[in-house]
């Protein structure tokens, strides 16, 4: 992005400050960081799946809904508060604030409307647990990440990534009204799979990072800090992935897939640290950052198919016996 850019943008921004001009439903959507959302939901599904105790289809689709509107609250409010900033940057240069199609005060009680709506509709509607565990993360994800984290702390998005870790536990919490062991790896999974999945991001746009202001990791420790941290966090994020088979609500099929994928993932997490110059470096985070959203959507798929067909006794074994 060119200082031109930057400061036709940053304009934009201004004039949206000054006048309430009314966005049509896409810039709403957009607001609601749509492919956050999917990622949401589906592992608040797996959550929900993976729970011992079967749902009605009702109140299943209910709390999913409720849980999609919950992260989409939270990206609306996440837009408002970080206008400055997605202003100054070429990847979120584009959305709706910066570019002066919405207003801050619109965006504010857009996202303000639904947060309080979809805790309020978990609660009455499935359970107050549930409920909770939303509001803790509706709250988390803009107090503490995006007010406090984001601005002055390379730890931001290790710390900030338990917002986004938390569906499966609400989805879990939705089904049986409580938390599990089992709930809790599956958070620890995501968790532990934020910081190197998006420090390789973070790696590719650390100069709209530094241009905004924000103490990403390769911005205040370096690009070659960075490729360690994510090497570190991938060694752990690997065999926790395993942890679900260990504790049996992963079957062999998972199994199978985790160890395949997770091999794959270090691969990838040590061919980072290792090209660090020029373009060679620039593709090598690009392909951890590619590949580490499918490993994560093919680990909590091979639970969804396990649990949600009554696979989750041993799938391989059966196929292989004769």
């Amino acid at each position: 992005m060119t200082d031109t850019t930057v400061e036709t943008t940053q304009g934009r921004l201004d004039v949206a400050l000054g006048n309430n001009l009314g966005g049509d439903i896409s810039d709403y959507a957009e607001l609601l960081k749509p492919r956050v959302m999917f990622l949401v939901v589906f592992t608040a599904l797996v959550g929900l799946v993976t729970a011992p105790v079967h749902m009605h289809p009702v109140l299943a689709i209910a709390a999913l809904l409720c849980i999609a509107v919950g992260a989409g609250a939270s990206g609306a409010l996440n837009m408002w508060y970080d206008a400055d900033i997605d202003a100054r940057m070429a990847r979120t240069a584009s959305r709706p604030l910066p570019q002066g199609a919405l207003t801050p005060n619109e965006a504010l009680a857009f996202g303000s409307v639904l947060g309080i709506g979809s805790v309020l509709c978990l609660g009455l509607m499935v359970n107050w647990v549930a409920a909770g565990l939303l509001a803790f993360t509706i709250g988390f994800y803009v107090f503490v990440y995006t007010m406090w984290l984001k601005r002055s702390t390379p730890q931001n998005i290790v710390i900030g990534g338990a917002a986004g870790a938390l569906p499966p536990m609400i989805g879990w919490a939705s089904a049986t009204g409580s938390v599990s062991l089992e709930s809790f790896v599956m958070f620890l999974i995501i968790f532990m799979w934020t910081p190197p999945h998006f420090w390789a991001l973070a790696l590719i746009r650390s100069s709209d990072y530094r241009r905004a202001g924000v103490p990403m990791l390769p911005v205040t420790h370096g690009a070659d800090e960075t490729r360690r941290q994510i090497l570190i966090y991938s060694i752990i994020l690997v065999p926790l992935g395993m942890v679900p088979s260990v504790m049996g609500f992963g079957g062999s099929l998972y199994t199978v897939v985790a160890a395949i994928f997770g091999a794959f993932f270090l691969v990838l997490a040590f061919d980072c640290y290792r090209e660090r110059e020029g373009a060679a470096g620039d593709r090598a985070a690009k392909n951890l950052f590619a590949y580490s959203i499918l490993y994560l959507f093919v680990l909590f798929a091979v639970l969804l198919v396990e649990h949600g067909f009554g696979l989750d006794g041993g799938v391989l074994p059966r196929i292989w016996t004769p």
